[in-house]
């Protein structure tokens, strides 16, 4: 291919495409060695660089390369062998003695009231979690009781007792005489399943009240029972049953009465 003419004075000069390729035999990492030594900056003169061996792979680990050879790391720094202790056990320490009335209040906790309360308190989460506390805003699971009558059987005291469950406790059905609770609704005691089915149940009930029929039949009754008086005669009626027990009783009361004694 002829390389175009290009006069001395033009700003700019064509150049061949066959210069700018690279020379066959070059691989991809020396044309990247070659573009970078030629973004690096020019040097001063008189600066001479000192050319670097190539790189080469050996087993020869770093710290090898830097000790002159002959150096004999032993002779200046000896490894001197240390003797081997036999590992002596820790002396047992002695149980102190704790007294309760006399010592701290740090003494107290650590000696007689964590070592039972935490396992209470773990015994406390584990049933948290079943009652799915962390997971609810409100559930039946009271912290207070279920950890009183944790503390209560626990008591080394009635060791070889019976379970005794929290409302059973003496000191509680004392204080829950003077101290009644307000009844926990029913949401909270019933399970799971017991609420589908009641929910279940209310909808399909709803459902079968919904039939133009039924309505019908609703109407039907409720007219009944306004035109017919029901609600008075069953009044009635059951004012007739409990005056006919009412006399039943006094006639048995005059008969027992009536016995003499043997």
């Amino acid at each position: 291919m002829p390389v175009p003419a290009v006069s001395p004075g033009s700003p700019e000069r064509l150049v061949s495409p066959a210069l700018v390729a690279e020379p066959p035999g070059k691989n991809l990492w020396e044309q990247i060695c070659e573009e970078y030594e030629a973004e690096l900056p020019t040097l001063p003169e008189g600066y001479k660089v000192k050319q670097e061996a190539a790189v080469t792979v050996s087993s020869v680990s770093p710290l090898d390369e830097l000790v002159p050879h002959g150096f004999n790391m032993e002779h200046y720094l000896p490894v001197h062998p240390f003797p081997v202790m036999p590992p002596v056990p820790c002396p047992p320490r002695k149980a102190e003695t704790v007294e309760p009335k006399t010592c701290s209040p740090k003494d107290y906790l650590e000696m007689f009231i964590f070592p039972v309360l935490l396992p209470g308190m773990a015994s406390l989460l584990h049933q948290a979690k079943r009652e799915k506390c962390f997971e609810r805003k409100r559930t039946k699971f009271i912290a207070c009781d279920f950890l009183t009558e944790w503390l209560y059987n626990q008591n080394p005291k009635r060791a070889g007792e019976p379970f005794t469950e929290f409302f059973s406790i003496p000191f509680v059905e004392e204080w829950l005489k003077g101290h009644p609770r307000p009844p926990i609704p029913l949401s909270l005691l019933l399970t799971e399943e017991e609420a589908v089915i009641r929910i279940q149940s209310f909808w399909r009930a709803y459902l079968v009240r919904c039939d133009p029929e039924i309505q019908e039949l609703r109407q039907w009754q409720k007219k009944l029972r306004e035109d017919k008086h029901i609600r008075q005669r069953v009044k009635i009626f059951w004012a007739k049953q409990e005056q006919k027990l009412r006399c039943k009783m006094e006639e048995e009361e005059v008969a027992a009465a009536s016995v003499p004694p043997s």
